[in-house]
């Protein structure tokens, strides 16, 4: 087997089994291990990585878990190989993130919002500013432990009222990744009412169909918002 794994440097608040993980991750991804075939064991993954043998086994059972290796017993354990369902459960779960990807991941998404934005003020008919209206209304008077659940299906209905299907799914997954990662860890990161607020210029803009205002609109509330998932992290670390 000729990839290599070279030790490990922890970065500050860096989950130490997370890293593991995304090693291994890389590694299993790098075109050189085939489906189906035997990885290191547990001892010669410990020598590789230099870390102790529990947050190996522990990474190890991560990875079986999501369905990307086989863990046989008395045997060792192996590649099953990766499918789309895999990957994206890895996405989602930010397993492959560190505190750049973290901080690269809420970039992404904005910019995307914003994109989306823009593209349902382009294409929204009658239906589309109808369920606009009702989520923004479901945001405004649902109990405050369902807001974070409407917050996320407002935005999840202006990327259907964009017409992209792939600019859709890839928003879902980053923002099914942002609620595990920030909101269910640190909880709420700001007042209700500034969140509503925030989606209220949005909804108008998109009504009227005026694509930049939906831009500006989109991106002023997810500068904010970033920046306070951003500070409650940190603040958790």
């Amino acid at each position: 087997m000729s990839t290599e794994l070279s030790r490990i440097k922890v970065e500050p608040r860096e989950p130490l089994a997370s890293e593991v993980s995304r090693r291994l991750i890389d590694y299993l991804m790098s075109g050189e291990v085939e489906p189906g075939q035997r990885i290191p064991s547990e001892r010669q993954l410990t020598e590789m990585l230099g870390v102790n043998r529990p947050t190996v086994r522990e990474a190890i059972k991560s990875l079986g878990f999501l369905g990307l290796l086989e863990i046989r017993q008395s045997s060792g354990t192996y590649f099953r190989g990766p499918d789309s369902d895999v990957l994206y459960r890895l996405f989602e779960l930010g397993l492959v993130l560190g505190e750049r990807g973290s901080r690269d991941l809420l970039q992404a998404r904005a910019e995307l919002e914003v994109l989306v934005a823009g593209l349902a003020a382009e294409q929204r008919d009658e239906a589309g500013v109808e369920l606009l209206r009702k989520r923004l209304t479901e945001m405004r008077d649902c109990a405050d432990d369902a807001f974070p659940e409407a917050d996320m299906a407002f935005h999840a209905a202006v990327a259907d009222v964009c017409g992209n299907v792939v600019l859709r799914d890839m928003l879902k997954g980053m923002r099914a990744m942002v609620q595990r990662g920030w909101i269910n860890r640190t909880g709420s990161t700001r007042s209700r009412k500034i969140a509503y607020d925030d989606h209220v210029p949005i909804f108008e803009a998109v009504k009227r169909a005026d694509a930049p205002a939906a831009r500006n609109a989109m991106a002023r509330h997810m500068e904010g918002a970033t920046q306070r998932l951003l500070t409650a992290l940190e603040q958790e670390g």
